[in-house]
């Protein structure tokens, strides 16, 4: 608990653009959060490395990202938007809890042998250990729901795992985060192959609409989704394209299943690629607007940077003085 409320973390990694998906599957329904919790968006660029990056380009992503969740609608003062390299405890803590974690946990990980393959030329140690620094992102503030998908259940599976062991050792230090079951957005999927979400690290650029593209551009990729041969506009799994056309154009447009499936009926997939085209940009427009003034108001960004570091870094020094002392560190002289 913090300020009386129980503490909601959640971190994205400071690569790529925040996708639609993001946005309707779970950004638009964060914002309402802050009334029930303490929140923590983390802007998590300590975990970006593991992969090679250039450095000025990985700067102007982690402040694009920091200025898109405000675009979306996150309050800086209600929600606590940080960059992760600012709050040192975040090493610290992982370090720690590096001493542990069992190498056989972390041999089990999927993603590790996932990104493996892709950078085989880069199997670094940051690379292995990626699930600690995660576990200590969650357990430094004593996050007591952590938002996760299918994907990333695995990593908060180790995080409770890491936790109770330390527990077991030393009492009770770490809250044991559970994952957050919230109101659920809608769950979109790739334009190109819709049995897989729409994610920011495709490779396809055509599979997914990304929060900062141009209204030619999201048409464009809204013409190229994939559909089928049906030639019918109809809601279910045997048409799994037009589907999620349909879970798009409702979500952008707050509209019942029922009642657009009654607007495009006897339409084309083509009419119906075009209206969900038109509906995604008209969202997207103010974002965008937002977004620019954000960027462009250095002072006001810069000042959100620091202040909410401070926030961070406050908040999480009184879990990592705990760990510390538990562990047997020396106490700083004061």
């Amino acid at each position: 608990m913090l300020n009386g409320k129980k503490v909601l973390f959640s971190g994205m990694q400071a690569t790529g653009t925040l996708t639609l998906g993001n946005y309707l599957g779970a950004l638009k329904n964060w914002i309402e959060l802050a009334d029930e919790y303490e929140c923590f968006y983390s802007v998590v660029d300590m975990h970006s490395i593991t992969v090679r990056q250039e450095p000025s380009e990985l700067r102007k992503k982690a402040r694009n990202l920091m200025a898109l969740y405000i675009a979306a609608g996150l309050d800086p003062e209600d929600n606590c938007i940080y960059y992760q390299s600012h709050v040192s405890g975040h090493a610290e803590l992982a370090w720690i809890l590096n001493c542990f974690t069992y190498v056989g946990e972390l041999n089990r990980m999927t993603q590790f042998k996932d990104k493996a393959r892709k950078h085989a030329d880069n199997i670094n140690a940051g690379l292995y250990t990626y699930p600690v620094l995660m576990a200590a992102d969650i357990l430094l503030y004593q996050a007591d729901v952590v938002p996760v998908g299918i994907d990333q259940m695995q990593h908060l599976e180790i995080t409770r795992d890491i936790a109770g062991r330390f527990n077991a050792i030393y009492g009770d230090v770490f809250t044991i985060p559970e994952p957050y079951i919230g109101k659920q957005g809608a769950k979109i999927m790739s334009l190109q192959d819709p049995s897989k979400k729409m994610s920011k690290s495709d490779e396809n650029p055509n599979a997914s609409i990304y929060l900062l593209d141009d209204p030619d551009t999201v048409m464009r990729k809204f013409k190229r989704a994939v559909t089928d041969s049906e030639a019918c506009i109809a809601y279910n799994d045997e048409q799994p394209g037009v589907k999620n056309l349909l879970d798009i154009y409702c979500a952008a447009t707050n509209t019942s299943i029922d009642d657009a499936l009654k607007e495009f009926e006897g339409q084309g997939y083509g009419q119906l690629k075009e209206a969900v085209g038109e509906s995604v940009i008209a969202i997207l427009k103010p974002l965008q607007q937002r977004f620019n003034e954000i960027l462009a108001d250095k002072d006001y960004l810069d000042n959100i940077i620091k202040t909410n570091a401070e926030r961070a870094q406050t908040a999480s020094l009184k879990t990592l003085r705990k760990v510390q002392k538990k562990v047997g560190f020396p106490e700083r002289v004061r």
